[in-house]
């Protein structure tokens, strides 16, 4: 039985739960969220334990086998860092948070403290074996388009770039590096993150957001170029019914990502 300890509850958090209610080798055993919102409701098991710091657990709450991040880049420095350093293994989301200068370097540290790992997931994009493979092999270019509906960057700074209400026709409304595209845009830019930490890096590599009426939905494009030849993938994902500026197939890289850890064969 894996025990697992989750790191918000909101609708990643949610549709995780939802999605691995019926596993028999899965177990959740408390949920983290802020203190003073214990309140949120349970959508699965009507006695997990809600708590407000994953150390420090309640009493009732067997020892996590893994912690799962889905609450946004300020659970990274109050939760994973901590849960790092105590010694439990952690899988997350959030990777835009490593945008951060040093962020990447301390939780290195407190894995290596903990005697444990911490987990990038790739969430909405795929192919990021093929550019960590291709990384050892020398990356000359790594170049990633997102492309979403106009209210999918509603609340970010596309806001004052045009107006998004009246939008007919695709704007582009970010372009320059990844560390620059993660820091401006947290929510909606992970797989920037993920693409610069998996291949050239946040600096090296270039990032193009569009704002697009006729898009189907958060489409991610991907071309890299280096000694291994060249690749372009392109993903049109289904957005969370729940939250239209997270791709469906981040929950199911949340999913697999639990199951595996379960699991006596993986692929």
């Amino acid at each position: 039985m894996l025990n697992v300890t989750l790191v918000g509850l909101g609708a990643i958090g949610s549709s995780i739960m939802q999605g691995l209610a019926n596993r028999n080798d899965i177990r959740f055993t408390a949920v983290v969220v802020p203190a003073g919102r214990v309140s949120v409701p349970r959508p699965v098991l009507d006695c997990l334990p809600y708590q407000s710091t994953v150390v420090g657990r309640l009493a009732d709450a067997p020892p996590a086998d893994l912690v799962v991040e889905c609450a946004g880049h300020r659970a990274i420095e109050n939760h994973v860092l901590p849960a790092l350093a105590a010694g439990m293994p952690c899988v997350i989301t959030s990777i835009g948070a490593l945008a951060e200068p040093g962020l990447a370097q301390r939780l290195d540290a407190a894995a290596r403290a903990g005697n444990t790992r911490l987990e990038l997931l790739s969430g909405a994009i795929g192919a990021i074996d093929a550019l960590a493979a291709a990384r050892l092999g020398g990356l000359d270019e790594v170049i990633y388009t997102g492309r979403k509906p106009p209210m999918a960057w509603a609340g970010t700074p596309a806001q004052q770039v045009c107006d998004l209400d009246r939008l007919t026709e695709a704007r582009v409304i970010f372009e320059g590096n990844a560390r620059d595209a993660a820091t401006a845009y947290p929510r909606n830019a992970n797989v920037a993150a993920t693409l610069a930490l998996a291949g050239v890096g946040f600096e090296e590599t270039r990032v193009r957001l569009v704002a697009d009426p006729g898009a189907p939905g958060n489409v991610h494009h991907v071309r890299a170029r280096g000694a291994f030849g060249e690749f372009e993938i392109t993903l049109n994902g289904k957005p969370l019914a729940t939250n239209p500026r997270t791709s469906a197939l981040t929950v199911y890289s949340v999913m697999r990502a639990i199951v595996n850890r379960a699991a006596a064969i993986v692929v």
